[in-house]
């Protein structure tokens, strides 16, 4: 991942940040809504996951500079999410959905630029996770 985009993807999420509870409600209702299929994957009571998915966000961005930090918690959560279920073809649907809730936030600070930034860096977490999900 080169400077520039470490940046961007950095500044963003700061933007975002302080409104991290309203961005995980709304990618999970906009998951849940658009994703129906994919509901019975959570628990009932949200808010744990809620929680743990901004940490996740968080720990990612946060570790950018230093990327070997992420291998292991990341492999950990792929083949933590195995045990839920979750299937490759359901990575892209979350990429999708929280870029979107993303864009939904933010409002006119986002652009273009910004959306492919995080879907590549999604899609990179993506691949890491993967990668554990079929380790043993």
């Amino acid at each position: 991942m080169d400077q520039a985009l470490i940046v961007r993807l950095e500044s963003s999420f700061q933007l975002l940040a302080p409104r991290g509870a309203e961005l995980v409600d709304c990618f999970y209702c906009r998951l849940f809504a658009e994703h129906p299929e994919v509901r019975p994957l959570f628990p009932e009571d949200m808010r744990e996951q809620k929680k743990k998915l901004l940490t996740s966000l968080v720990l990612v961005i946060n570790n950018l500079r230093t990327p070997e930090k992420l291998l292991a918690p990341l492999h950990q959560l792929g083949r933590n999410h195995v045990a839920y279920g979750t299937k490759p073809e359901h990575y892209p649907i979350v990429r999708d959905t929280l870029v979107a809730a993303m864009i939904d936030l933010a409002g006119p600070a986002w652009n273009s630029q910004l959306t492919c930034d995080w879907n590549s860096a999604i899609d990179l977490v993506s691949t890491i996770m993967l990668e554990g999900a079929v380790e043993k």
